[in-house]
């Protein structure tokens, strides 16, 4: 490396940077030859959201996670849901000042049972939700990771060593569509997948269905056969809607008819647990159990109004229900 260069090795950009340069997701930058995170301790959005909002199903049902998130993403997806905070720098937000012993305290007088790192990528302020969520282990609380996985697999370990929960965006089954539609790598956020599920984090996936770029049910098909061989069927899948943002305002709302066959061919394929989000379809939100086929949970919006699982298990039949039900 050149006098006076770093390089970031966080995600797999590993971006080389000379003095007072900024890596691609605007927030790390080269200060006096250590890499240092602009927006640490300073997030820029703070909110009270329920669990399933994140969206994690499986998770604590019911109860409220303290939510946060600063500017900055890594990838820069040409259709973000929340591209007035991923995609700015960081001096362009409005920031607040909170410490990791404050958000913690936050959450706790709040009534949260966790906290979640949400909304832009929590791998981006890494140390920030790092340190958090050691104070928050330590104060009972549970930490939810909401990413895109795009991260290498040294840093993620580690990281997930003090999460409990992570809803992790599979964008597509299609290293095309990463390369092409947000700027990133499909393989790492695959292999982000793998480890967390080894490492014990209890993992949900979420596709948001773009019309015309990821919506082939052949596609689909391939995704969820990809969640059945290397992790198994019981992790929760959900398909999300999209709405016309930032860089594909051009493209409609995904139908619900889409979202409706994208959750029968995922179920289809052998998963036991597929949802869809973002629109109202009967039935598409409850919890099934899946050797009997009572439900255990029923939702209507975030709202929890019956829960059938009893110590893990359906209170039917016995079987197991993988999540963690407090």
């Amino acid at each position: 490396m050149s006098k006076g260069y770093v390089q970031c090795l966080l995600c797999p950009k590993q971006c080389v940077l000379g003095p007072e340069e900024r890596g691609d997701c605007r927030v790390r930058i080269n200060y006096q030859g250590d890499l240092v995170a602009l927006t640490y301790g300073k997030p820029c959005t703070v909110h009270k959201d329920p669990v399933e909002k994140k969206p994690m199903f499986h998770f604590l049902p019911g109860t409220y996670a303290f939510s946060l998130a600063t500017a900055g993403c890594n990838l820069h997806c040409k259709f973000c849901q929340n591209w007035e905070i991923s995609q700015i720098n960081p001096e362009d937000a409005k920031n607040m000042d909170l410490n990791p012993k404050a958000a913690v305290d936050y959450a706790l007088k709040s009534g949260c049972r966790s906290i979640a790192y949400t909304y832009s990528d929590p791998i981006i302020f890494y140390e920030y939700t790092y340190d958090i969520s050691v104070l928050a282990r330590k104060a009972g609380l549970k930490n939810i990771l909401v990413t895109a996985g795009f991260i290498n697999e040294k840093p993620w370990r580690k990281l997930c060593e003090v999460t409990d929960g992570a809803n992790i965006d599979l964008k597509a089954y299609s290293e095309d569509f990463y390369r092409r539609i947000c700027n990133g790598q499909m393989e790492p956020v695959l292999n982000a997948i793998k480890v967390a599920v080894e490492m014990g984090v209890a993992v949900e996936i979420t596709n948001l269905i773009v019309p015309t770029l990821n919506d082939d049910l052949e596609m689909i098909k391939r995704m969820a056969g990809w969640i059945l061989e290397n992790i198994g069927p019981e992790y929760p899948l959900h398909f999300s809607r999209f709405f016309p943002l930032y860089q594909l305002r051009g493209l409609p709302p995904t139908p619900s008819e889409t979202l409706v066959r994208a959750r029968e061919t995922a179920l289809g394929a052998g998963l036991d647990y597929v949802y869809i989000g973002n629109v109202e379809v009967e039935g598409a939100g409850n919890t099934y159990c899946p050797n009997c086929k009572k439900t255990l949970i029923e939702r209507q919006g975030y709202q929890v109004s019956e829960l059938g699982i009893i110590n893990g298990a359906c209170k039917f039949c016995g079987t197991q229900i993988k999540g963690v039900w407090g």
